[in-house]
Parts: C-alpha cells; structure tokens; sequence
C-alpha cells in the first residue's frame, strides 16, 4: 500500500501531465465541497462557517470516504471571510439566519461614486482596510488569526496525500467594486464615467499584483485559484467587458503563470462568446474551471489543446440523478474529452448532493 507522499506525489504528477496534456494512467478528479462536507460530517452550518479549523477537519475526514481522489477544491469553510473578498456584507447562519441555514451575500450599495476619487488620492489599501472595518463592520482581531491557519491547513492536506488546488487564491480587481458598489450601481458607473472606474481599478491592479505576487513568491503553489466570479459577458456589452473584466483578469493570469504557477480559472457562468479571449493566456499554463453554464464541448472546440478543461458534472444532476446517471455522464465526458481534463463538479458540490452520487463521479474517474 502507498504512504499518503507516494499519493501526494503521484496525484500531482497526475494532474501536472493533464495539464501539460500528456497521456496519464486514469483522468484526475478532484472534490470542491463547503455546505455538503458539514452535512456530511454533522455539522451545523453556523459552526461550520465561522469556527475555520473545524470546518476543515470535517472536510479533511470526509475526504477520505470518497475514494480514490485526487485533489481539493476548498479545505475549510470560509464563508465569514466572503467580506474580505467581494466587497459586501453576507448573513451568516446562526446569526442573521436559522442555524442550518445556507449563508448569503447581502449586496448593498456600500460604496459610494466619491470613493473612487478617496481610493485614487490615497490608495486602495488604505480604503480597503478603513471600508472593511467600519462600513462591512468586520471583525478583523477574530478572522486574521483564523486565516493564519491556512498555510497548517494546506499541510495536512499534502500530509493525507492530496493535492490542493487553492493553497493561494483571488478574485479580480473589478468584483471588489462590483460587491461594495453593488452589481447595478457598477454597471451604471461603467457607463456614465468609465475613465474614473478605469483609473481606479488600473490603481487596485497595480497594488493587488504587488501583494498577490509577493504572497505566490512566499507560499510557491503549483497552483493559484483564480475567481472572475460575475465576469461572464453575458452580463456586459462586448466592449465593456473587454475594457472592464478581460484587461484584468489577463493581467492577473499572466502574473501568476510569470511566477511559475498554473492558473485555476474559477468560470461561472456562460462564457461561451468569450472563450477565442483565452486563446491569448499562456498556452497549456491554466484550467479552465467550468460550471456547466458554459458548453464544455464548445471549451473543448474553441480551445482544444490550449487549455486544460476542469468540469463539470452538474448540481443537478449530483442531487436528483441516480448513481448511474452520475456514473455514465462522467464516463462519457472522460471518453469524449480525452486527454487535458480534470473530472470536477460544477462548481462547489451543491450541499443536498447524494452521497452516493459524489462516489460515482470518483469511481468513474479510477473507471471502478
């Protein structure tokens, strides 16, 4: 029997020839789970959100019931930490919500059109830390010591023999004022003075590159995960989108491959009108994170071997579906995919999942 380093090792090898598009002996998969691994593990979700060390034993143990897996999407629970994030206030079961109730993002107009002129005389950090602590009302004593735990995380996940896939993560410059703005209010200034949110945003670039690339420099992931969260252009005009979501999220992928590591492109929604766009990313340096909104097989058109594919078995289909049905709709995307793809759900596994459904989907990677 192989000891969790020769796994570690193994699995790795694994998913770093499937994204170079070399021929592997089974197709990777690997698990994103937050709500489903506190159901599973009986855990109320008000514990699970805010107590991060015992969210992540909970999915930790839980892995090891799911056979033969490759990787880690998330390792604990982070939902009190979304603020910090997307700019926005979120209800937390067990304190705005019923204790077993799923947490919410509480988007409000937060922000204000003369911040942008505050954010561009002083800066974006010394905003940011003023609007997280009065405006989102953050507790910032309680949650920093949590996250310094993050790094002892990441290593008892390596020490059980799985790789992890968000050992340093972001989200880009243009959600942070998406959140704190709040999605209509954004979409308006877009419009009405887009030269101002530019230079606003060209600043936050400049400033979170600096700190992202010195955290990649300290932490040398293999892998960084990367969320344009709401950067679809289903949601824009093409030319809003080019100017306001692709010219940062390019500039972001293109640090993180520059520092040596692979870029996990978090894609949801639909992008199929986009997809030409990521022709121009390092070729065969980044996944391409679907979550079934987007038509894997057109991924796999446009793309081809440009870009490793991560994807994409429906929440649906986890929750309502059979073990079969799980079983022979992953078998059919390992066959028709071939080689460069990583077997995934879409997205996180929705909380209501069977659990013999996300057993199926492992199965039919090791084809057991």
């Amino acid at each position: 029997m192989k000891n969790a380093q020769q796994l570690l090792n193994e699995r790795t090898e694994r998913v770093r020839k499937t994204i170079a598009f070399e021929k592997t002996d089974r197709t990777p998969v690997t698990l994103t789970g937050d709500a489903f691994f506190a159901k599973y593990a009986g855990m109320r979700l008000s514990d699970f959100c805010t107590d991060f060390k015992a969210s992540h034993e909970a999915i930790l143990h839980s892995f090891q019931d799911f056979g033969d897996v490759d990787g880690a999407g998330n390792i604990f629970g982070g939902a009190a930490g979304l603020p910090l994030v997307f700019y926005s206030k979120v209800k937390l079961p067990g304190r705005e919500l019923p204790a077993d109730a799923l947490w919410q993002l509480d988007e409000q107009e937060l922000m204000t059109v003369a911040d942008y002129d505050a954010i561009l005389h002083n800066g974006w950090k010394q905003f940011s830390d003023d609007y997280i602590k009065n405006r989102l009302g953050i507790d910032v004593d309680n949650l920093l010591p949590q996250m310094a735990d993050v790094p002892q995380f990441i290593k008892k996940f390596e020490d059980a023999g799985y790789l992890v896939f968000a050992s340093t993560a972001a989200i880009t410059v243009n959600e942070c004022l998406g959140g704190g703005r709040s999605f209509p209010k954004f979409m308006k200034d877009m419009f009405k003075m887009p030269d101002k949110v530019e230079a606003v945003l060209d600043l936050m670039l400049q400033e979170t590159l600096t700190d992202f690339r010195q955290q990649i420099r300290a932490i040398k992931p293999f892998i960084v995960f990367l969320s344009p969260a709401r950067g679809a252009s289903e949601f824009y005009s093409p030319k809003i989108w080019e100017r306001f979501v692709w010219k940062y999220l390019k500039a972001t992928v293109e640090m993180i491959v520059e520092e040596g590591a692979i870029a996990n492109l978090h894609i949801d929604g639909n992008w199929e009108r986009d997809l030409e766009y990521f022709k121009t990313l390092p070729k065969q340096k980044c996944i391409f994170e679907s979550d079934s909104s987007t038509n894997i097989y057109k991924v796999r058109e446009v793309l081809g071997d440009h870009m490793c594919i991560k994807g994409d078995v429906p929440a649906a289909l986890l929750t309502l579906g059979t073990p079969d049905d799980v079983y022979d709709y992953c078998t059919k995307l390992i066959h028709d995919l071939g080689t460069g793809f990583i077997l995934a759900s879409g997205c996180t596994i929705p909380p209501n999942a069977k659990v013999d459904n996300v057993k199926a989907m492992v199965a039919a990677a090791a084809g057991k």
